[in-house]
């Protein structure tokens, strides 16, 4: 797979630009300007590991298309980050195709650092019906960007969706191409008093099937296994809160482990339905 990282301007002019053969680092020695992009091209569609900044974890994405453009950012859209991140006068940035071998284990298939609201290629991808009062500290990227920290709420590491006391709201997972999935954890934003939780919460698939998971009050994980099926998204819906007097529950992130869906066989295992789950193990088929 051929790479290719890009700085650009708001004109679209090329300010640096690296390509190479599996693997490519640029290094750009300036400050970023309002109106930069990072830009991540593909010679085909695949998974790849991109690291586009020093301070953020590198991520293994999937890449749907070939091109892939990342806004730096500026103002309250820097919030979700690291203060150090997109800061400085010099850059390390880096991208790679991934091996075989490194892709067909179980994993988080939901982790993306680098997701954002724009994204349309690079997968996850997750979307939301509303964030609270439109700010990126509780936008839908946040509930797939791997911070877990969750005593506390408004500002990185503290970031979250949330839902601006909307009962109807959702969150719609994407993964680009069908995956396997087994299992579903929840880290519950877990500012209390502030925050409030909720009692239950419903996950639905793309294949037609829903399950609903009981929580409690607390901020570790809470981890359901389910039967195994293939899917290409899920979306969280049925938000039930708690009885108490805060009106602030919020998720700090959602992990859907699994695997890669087997090449072979794929029509096949998309129409496997999730079972009936039992008491304390799976979720409830609805």
């Amino acid at each position: 797979m051929e790479l290719t990282l890009k700085i650009v301007d708001a004109d679209g002019a090329v300010l640096a630009s690296s390509t190479g053969w599996d693997e490519t680092f640029l290094v750009y020695r300036h400050s970023y300007r309002e109106g930069d992009r990072v830009i991540v091209e593909v010679s085909e569609p695949g998974h790849v590991f991109l690291a586009l900044d020093g301070a953020i974890q590198p991520g293994l994405v999937y890449m749907k298309e070939c091109a892939y453009s990342l806004a730096v950012p500026f103002g309250d859209k820097r919030k979700p980050y690291s203060p150090n991140a997109f800061r400085g006068d010099i850059h390390r940035l880096s991208a790679r195709s991934t091996r075989p071998d490194e892709i067909v284990h179980r994993r988080n298939l939901a982790l993306n650092p680098w997701d954002d609201h724009a994204n349309g290629a690079l997968f996850p991808h997750a979307r939301a019906n509303v964030e609270t009062r439109g700010e990126a500290v509780f936008a839908a990227r946040n509930a797939i960007d791997g911070e877990k920290a969750n005593d506390d709420h408004g500002f990185w590491p503290y970031t979250s969706w949330g839902i601006n006391r909307d009962p109807q709201a959702a969150l719609t997972v994407e993964f680009g191409r069908p995956v396997r999935i087994d299992e579903i954890a929840f880290y519950l934003r877990a500012d209390f008093p502030h925050d409030s939780w909720w009692e239950k919460v419903s996950l639905t698939f793309s294949n037609g099937k829903t399950c609903c998971f009981p929580l409690v009050k607390s901020g570790v994980a809470q981890a359901f296994p389910i039967e195994p099926c293939i899917v290409e998204w899920v979306e969280l819906h049925g938000l039930i809160k708690a009885e108490d007097a805060s009106p602030y529950p919020a998720l700090t992130q959602i992990e859907i482990w699994g695997t890669e869906a087997p090449e072979t066989g794929t029509s096949r295992l998309r129409s496997t339905t999730i079972a009936e789950a039992p008491t304390g193990a799976l979720g409830d088929d609805v």
